[in-house]
């Protein structure tokens, strides 16, 4: 498997400067997401809903639903599994209930075939025309079909015949352990290389494009790509849904042969989650302007500042011991950029007042 995967992944000089860029901005944003040091909940509630419904709304459409964000959000605020009797609906459930399963126990959630199928029956445990094959490897030859408004279906290639599903499935689980624990090859290469793996090989009759985009996250959350939790990956797919069957079926044409190359699709893979980012920075922002959310430590310091005007920033420092000059003067900044607090003087006669 590692000769074959190495040479899938053999990219040329454009695209091997593409993909750098995009891992440096990637991970760039990872370590700046880290380093905000969110506390208060409110604001990452409020992100966290917004993905969410953007994330099953999207996913759910690029398989041919008809459902709008709004309409999903308000199927989500009066869930009851036994009412569901549309398809659309249906897929909405699923989707959430394995994206939930995802966000909030994805520490414990290995890859292994057993947690694959366990996510695959969960997807499609509200339809009952599904019963038969989910949590189950296919048993018939299937397609990747591009499904778009109105009805209309393209195929878009071939997929692994049944009888080799298993040995195909057993064979990328066990090189994307392998790559996620060693450093060969940066985890975001091993990542898309896995959900370009499970596309082509399609291992179930239904649900592959909404559970490799679940896997998709799920991967990278356990890589610790913690904003996850906040971005929409499958919003940007959404957008660009011509340009992923476009790049899946260009990899494609090769499959089997040694000219088979995927790096159009870690391109690809990576543009979209930089896009990702970038609306979830945007909304942050404007979220955060909006509803003027204060983190706990920034909410202590307002009451302190409040309780014992004029201080010096010093005089922070002093009561909040446990955090460094530099955390507090960029709360001390926020709060000041949030009208929480106003500035007089400059330098060490600098005071600070809260500004009613």
């Amino acid at each position: 498997m590692d000769k074959v995967m190495d040479q899938k992944l053999q990219l040329d000089f454009k695209a091997t400067q593409t993909v750098i860029r995009e891992i440096a901005y990637i991970d760039s944003f990872k370590g700046k997401w880290k380093g905000l040091e969110l506390k208060e909940s409110a604001l990452l509630r409020e992100l966290r809903q917004i993905a969410t419904i953007a994330s099953i709304g999207s996913s759910t459409r690029i398989e041919g639903s008809a459902l709008t964000n709004e309409e999903v959000e308000s199927l989500l605020s009066n869930l009851s599994m036994s009412e569901l009797k549309a398809r659309d609906e249906q897929e909405v459930y699923g989707y959430y209930e394995v994206l939930e399963l995802v966000l909030e126990s994805h520490p414990d959630i290995e890859l292994t075939k057993n947690n694959i199928h366990h996510l695959h029956k969960l997807l499609l445990k509200a339809s009952a025309k599904d019963e038969y094959h989910r949590g189950d490897y296919k048993r018939t030859t299937n397609k990747v079909v591009a499904k778009y408004p109105g009805g209309s279906e393209k195929v878009i290639f071939n997929t692994t015949e049944p009888s080799k599903v298993s040995d195909e499935m057993e064979a990328i689980i066990a090189w994307t352990k392998l790559h996620l624990a060693g450093n060969e090859y940066h985890p975001l290469i091993v990542i898309a290389a896995f959900v370009y793996e499970f596309l082509s090989i399609h291992p179930y009759q239904d649900g592959n494009g909404r559970l490799s985009r679940l896997l998709t996250t799920l991967l990278l959350l356990r890589q610790n790509y913690d904003f996850m939790n906040y971005a929409s990956m499958e919003t940007e797919i959404e957008k660009r849904k011509k340009e992923y069957y476009r790049v899946l079926m260009s990899c494609q044409q090769n499959r089997y042969t040694n000219k088979e190359k995927i790096g159009d699709w870690i391109v690809y893979f990576l543009q979209m989650l930089h896009e990702a980012i970038d609306i979830l920075e945007s909304r942050f922002d404007k979220i955060r302007v909006a509803k003027s959310y204060l983190n706990d430590r920034q909410k202590h310091i307002l009451s302190f500042i409040r309780e014992n005007e004029p201080v010096k920033i010093s005089d922070v420092s002093e009561e909040f011991t446990g955090e460094t000059i530099h955390t507090l003067r960029k709360d001390m900044g926020y709060l000041k950029a949030e009208n929480k607090i106003k500035q007089v003087g400059k330098g060490r006669a600098t005071i600070y007042y809260v500004k009613e």
